[in-house]
């Protein structure tokens, strides 16, 4: 079963909505106990690193996933701040993350931009990955973006005022920082890519 991560501060209706409109079958979680049968885990992301951080570790949910991402290689998909605490730390709310993956989350400083970024941004795509998926235009709002150590987990890129990463993957985890879900019809065609990996 899919699974979408309700925390409260996410986008979990819209993601519900979207993956639903591709016909496949889901249903939130908001405790540990929902995961049990879980085949793919989707986490939206709405709000900053240190609540969404606070979130998950007060519901429990913090460990479970864990379990489930890094030991039993659940596929997991983190949409923008769901995509930010996959890595070490972020500067915003100085919070530490998940650590999945190494790395750090900074923020947007050049000053000839505005803070956040909002909108429409081409992504171009890097990595060879099992999801048939092109470059092309999707949605941003962020003022933080995601440094990798390993430049191999890099999936896709953007720029503004700089490039910056706007896709990750390592293994069983994929991650964005735009929003699947707002991004269109090819918002569509990457969920149903990745879904179909479930």
């Amino acid at each position: 079963m899919i699974k979408i991560i309700d925390y409260k501060a996410g986008n979990a209706p819209s993601v519900m909505h979207a993956v639903n409109k591709l016909k496949f079958a889901a249903e939130f979680a908001s405790k540990p106990e929902d995961l049990l049968n879980a085949n793919c885990i989707i986490l939206p992301g709405v709000g900053s690193a240190g609540a969404t951080m606070e979130s998950l570790e007060g519901s429990g949910l913090k460990d479970a996933l864990t379990e489930l991402v890094i030991n039993k290689k659940i596929p997991f998909l983190g949409i923008c701040v769901g995509m930010q605490i996959l890595f070490n730390h972020s500067e915003e709310d100085d919070a530490n993350c998940l650590g999945w993956l190494k790395g750090k989350v900074i923020k947007f400083n050049e000053n000839n931009i505005r803070v956040p970024q909002m909108g429409w941004n081409r992504v171009n795509f890097i990595n060879n990955c099992p999801i048939n998926i092109t470059d092309g235009y999707y949605y941003f709002v962020n003022s933080y973006y995601a440094v990798p150590e390993d430049k191999n987990d890099i999936w896709g890129t953007s720029f503004y005022g700089n490039d910056f990463t706007a896709a990750v993957r390592q293994d069983n985890i994929w991650g964005t920082q735009f929003h699947i879900e707002k991004s269109g019809e090819a918002g569509l065609v990457l969920f149903k890519g990745f879904l179909g990996l479930c």
